[in-house]
């Protein structure tokens, strides 16, 4: 059995705050901003004056897209051109990453496979690979050095089965899988990447 390094898998993590601000970053940069309204300018209509400036009692208006209007154009509505990205430094995601390996190690929640998966493109392939580890029930996070064809083609149709290369782990995922299997190559790769030391 493989032995996990310490300074990726075995930190104290005191508090989860480092965790929680990768997380809501992972989120947030992973939000796209389609939602958009019509300014007054841009709302059909309204070009007449709906009614003359006085002598009617009410209020004066010359258009109906004033915002006050129903159907009119939105005051300080969405553009679409809205930037919810959080920034985070690398070191900074680095660290929250170990931290929450380290919360999963400590859960007994990871795996070392004895040696690199072998597929063959069909799904039965991961099937059987997430049953003999008795974690069909689970949500896992599948950790390889590369994604190949014949990996993707057999993890595709697994919804509770999530592939990822070693460089690409994020807090995210880590923190809302149940289980996290790892090949051999891609665990070294992981402790090379979050230590920065080729023999981590």
């Amino acid at each position: 059995m493989a032995t996990l390094n310490k300074s990726v898998f075995g930190l104290s993590v005191d508090n989860h705050e480092l965790i929680k601000l990768a997380y809501d970053a992972y989120l947030a940069n992973s939000r796209s901003s389609h939602a958009k309204t019509l300014k007054r300018g841009e709302v059909r209509g309204g070009g007449k004056k709906p009614w003359r400036q006085k002598g009617t009692g009410r209020a004066r208006f010359g258009s109906t897209r004033n915002p006050i209007w129903r159907h009119g154009g939105v005051a300080f509505g969405r553009t679409g051109e809205e930037n919810f990205t959080k920034k985070i430094s690398k070191s900074s995601k680095q660290l929250a990453i170990k931290q929450a390996l380290s919360l999963k190690n400590k859960a007994k929640a990871i795996t070392v496979l004895d040696s690199a998966v072998k597929f063959t493109g069909k799904t039965k392939d991961a099937a059987k690979l997430v049953k003999d580890l008795k974690l069909d029930d689970k949500n896992v996070v599948l950790v390889v050095k590369e994604k190949t064809p014949e990996i993707l083609k057999s993890t595709n149709n697994l919804n509770h089965v999530k592939l990822t290369r070693a460089t690409y782990l994020n807090v995210f995922d880590i923190m809302n899988a149940d289980a996290i299997v790892f090949e051999p190559e891609a665990l070294k790769v992981a402790e090379v990447w979050l230590t920065g030391k080729e023999n981590a």
